[in-house]
This record gives structure tokens, sequence and C-alpha cells, in this order.
């Protein structure tokens, strides 16, 4: 019962701009226009160029990102961490058996959808490699995923890109900056995470097929309730502080440096923290990556795996936060990833050449030669080959 990943949807082909992973050496790739639409035209105020911004980036600042310290202007809000919606998809990969298939259907029966291609009709990118799969995960600061999914006054905190290799045993997530400067379609340029606001998901979807030229075969949405259940269902996490650091937030708790257990509640007020850091946002993002594998890592080690009970908590307290596609089945991802473990994940960022101020805002300028080469590495399932020749930054721990 294996997944149709483009199943009934039209395929065409969009045009593909890009960015950088810090610390990589330098590749080539297509720097094609970016943000196509679904008619295939540029949309309406968008400046040339793609989606690497009107200007160069900056030179100088910390060597591992290319640019200035990163800095944002928008108000803070909580992290709504799209990665549960992965760990989840790659824990279950781990315990699919023929018996536990008519369970599995069961969970998937309790799965919000929506139809996150509703706005795709033409010009989208070709799927191009069966068995492959592209699963975008994203972060909503709604609490009510229904209404998340339709955005409006909502934007997505976490925007994950993660690639599945046809083999079924890798996997690759690629974080995607919110404030990515990029072409959204009929908006002009803007950060990246505004689509979700002007369009909700199938904008979203619109907006990064655009700026990646890669078919999207499946999106998970997720909420900040559903990020504190998960990780308690879990029994909390294990994660590496690196630094002292006081939450900006009530309680304003302290972390102190060193390897802490969390709850979720702790989890999702670490991980949220940018200001703090040097890096800023990316900081915060390079968090979520450790989280991430801190979960899955105990997902596996922890014993949910072999108690009945704590599988079937986990796994309700995913399904209560995830919206999905209508041709996502947890059934399918089981049976598919099934030998995809948290040391066979790869964690990148979007390249990026440095920040800008642009129109009263500071962005994030994609490097759109690199960022070209890699979703073009992902649109035909060469990504292992792109990373030996980029060396992209180490895993991270727990």
């Amino acid at each position: 019962m294996s997944m149709s990943p483009s199943q009934n949807r039209s395929s065409g082909r969009a045009s593909v701009s890009g960015a950088n992973v810090p610390g990589q050496g330098r590749s080539s790739g297509r720097a094609g226009a970016a943000g196509r639409g679904p008619s295939g035209g540029r949309p309406p105020g968008a400046a040339g160029g793609g989606p690497g911004g009107r200007r160069p980036g900056p030179s100088g600042g910390p060597p591992a990102y290319g640019g200035r310290p990163y800095r944002s202007r928008t108000r803070p809000r909580w992290g709504r961490i799209a990665l549960v919606a992965g760990v989840a998809t790659l824990v279950l990969a781990l315990v699919a058996g023929g018996g536990l298939w008519a369970y599995y259907r069961g969970i998937d029966k309790g799965l919000k959808r929506t139809d996150p291609f509703a706005q795709i009709t033409g010009g989208r990118p070709a799927k191009t490699v069966d068995g492959a799969l592209n699963i975008l995960l994203l972060g909503s600061d709604s609490r009510d995923p229904d209404n998340a999914a339709k955005g409006g006054e909502w934007r997505t905190d976490t925007l994950i890109l993660m690639h599945v290799s046809a083999s079924h045993d890798k996997a690759y997530l690629i974080s995607i900056p919110r404030d990515l400067y990029v072409p959204i379609p009929d908006h002009g340029r803007s950060k990246i995470n505004a689509a979700f606001a002007y369009g909700g998901l199938p904008l979203t979807v619109r907006t990064i097929e655009g700026f990646t030229d890669v078919h999207i075969d499946h999106v998970a949405l997720i909420d900040f309730g559903g990020f504190k259940q998960v990780t308690d269902a879990l029994g909390g996490v294990d994660l590496n502080i690196e630094q002292d650091v006081k939450s900006i937030h009530p309680p304003y708790r302290q972390f102190h440096k060193g390897v802490r257990h969390l709850d979720g509640a702790e989890a999702l007020d670490y991980v949220r923290q940018r200001k703090q850091f040097p890096e800023g946002d990316f900081a915060r993002m390079r968090h979520q990556q450790q989280f991430m594998k801190a979960l899955l890592d105990k997902a596996v080690s922890g014993g949910t795996l072999s108690n009945p009970l704590k599988l079937n908590a986990f796994l309700k307290a995913t399904t209560k936060a995830m919206t999905v596609d209508n041709d996502f089945s947890i059934a399918d991802m089981a049976l598919q990833f099934r030998g995809i473990h948290s040391d066979d994940l790869t964690f990148m960022v979007s390249p990026f050449s440095g920040t800008e101020d642009i129109d009263g805002e500071n962005v994030v300028v994609s490097d759109k030669p690199r960022a070209a080469s890699l979703y073009d590495a992902v649109a035909k399932d060469k990504v292992a080959d792109w990373v030996t020749q980029n060396h992209p930054a180490p895993k991270p721990t727990g």
C-alpha cells in the first residue's frame, strides 16, 4: 500500500533560485528566476534576479553565516515546531508491521486534513524521481490548526523541507529562514513566512515550490499545543544547552549550559529563544534541529516503541496536533520509512549570503547559485552527492 506522491496533481516546470549553507564550498547551479506562480509568470511587484534580493549580501560578520549578525524587528512569537510532524513520520517508520496496519489506519482517521495544493493548477515543478519524497514541515503561530491552515493573522515560525531519498534510508532536513526574502505570488517580494499570512498553506506551497523548483509531495502543519504534548508523551527530552540563557518570555526560565532534561513546556521555551544568541534566528533553527534529533532518539531508545501505552499516547498526541494534506498516510509512511534512524538524518540551512535592510525590514538574503545547486540536487535525488561536495555543518547533537 505504498504512496503515489504525485497523485492526481498537475505537473509542470517552474524556475529556481536559492541561497547558501554556512561554511560550505562553492558549487555551481542554475540561477533562474524564482517565485513563478501557477501560470509561470513573475508575481506582481517582484524584482528581478530571483530570491536573492535586490543587492548582494553584505560581507564580514560571523564566519558561520557569512553576513552580519542576524536581527529581526518582528515581535517574538511562540515557536510552533513542525519538527514534531517529521519526527512522528520517522518514528512511525520504525514500528511498521502487518499486525499494526489496522491500528495505523485508525490513527490516520484522527488526522486533520486540508488541501495545500489547491492553488496549483499549472507551472508546478515536475516530479522527477519516483520513490523519493519531499515533505514540507511547517510550524504555525496559531493554536488552532484548522484556522492556521487558512492563514490570516498568523505566520510560520518554522519551515523545513524534508527530502527522503528514493532508497528510503536517508532524510535531509533543510531549514528555511522565516525572514528569507523571496517573491510571493501575487504579493511581490517579502519574507517567506508572510506567504502563510497572505494565503495559508496553498500560497506557502506555491511560494516554496517557486523558490526551490522542488515538487512537494506532502505537507504537515503542527501547532504549539502539539509540540508540548508530544514531548510530554515521551517523558521529555535531553537537550545540550549551549550557553546560559534566560528566557525573555514568562515565566522567564533560566537555562544553564550543559545537557538538561526538559519537559514539553521547557523545551518549547528554549527552542524559541533567539535574541540572546549572536546568530539570532539561525541559533533558533539550530536548536530546533537538535530538538528533533533528541526527540527521535528518545522515542527509539526510551521504551516508547516497545510499550503499547506509551506508543499510543505518543501517536495520539501527534495526530491531534497535526494538519496534513489529503493524501498523507501514516501507515504508508511507516512502511516506506521503516529503515530510517536518527543517524540517517542530515540537517542543513537553506543557503544564504547574509542580511540586508530592504524597505525598512531586516531580511535574509539568499545565495542564489549555491541554493540553486542544492535544490536541483533535491529535485534529482542527488543530495548525498551535494553534501559530500559542499560539506555542510555537522549534525546537531542532543
